[in-house]
């Protein structure tokens, strides 16, 4: 299948980053089923949108139903999260198979999105948030 170097038991890992959360991603062949943090992704994602960001590299190479998915995630909110799993699932899609370089790069889901919260500053309440400004 993939001449790609595999863990154990013919597994295919890839990382994923969005904003502060990693996620760790295994792909092994399988019948589609997908966990994140041991549960299932509809109960781990109950928004509709967050569900398609992690399914879309499976749909775009058409492995939703060839693969399983196991997901571990940590950090961030929800929308970083499913981010960072959309990532991961790309990256241990190209280890899987080559062929899914093209069409993977083409949408644009093995860019990383390199936009990170700005750090607080000393002084303000927030990285950009001052006091109110008083005149006397």
């Amino acid at each position: 299948m993939a001449t790609a170097k595999a863990n154990s038991a013919n597994d295919f890992l890839g990382t994923g980053r969005r904003k502060s959360s990693v996620a760790r991603v295994r792909l092994r062949p399988g019948s589609g089923k997908i966990t994140v943090n041991e549960r299932e992704l509809d109960a781990f994602f109950t928004i509709p949108q967050h569900r398609m960001d992690v399914l879309a590299p499976l749909v775009e190479t058409g492995k939703r139903d060839v693969v399983d998915v196991s997901i571990r995630v940590d950090g961030g909110g929800v929308t970083g999260q499913s981010g960072a799993c959309k990532l991961g699932i790309a990256r241990a899609l190209r280890k899987l198979d080559a062929e899914t370089y093209e069409p993977l790069k083409k949408a644009g889901l093995l860019t990383r999105d390199s936009r990170m919260s700005e750090r607080k500053k000393y002084g303000l309440h927030k990285a950009r948030k001052a006091t109110q400004f008083s005149k006397r």
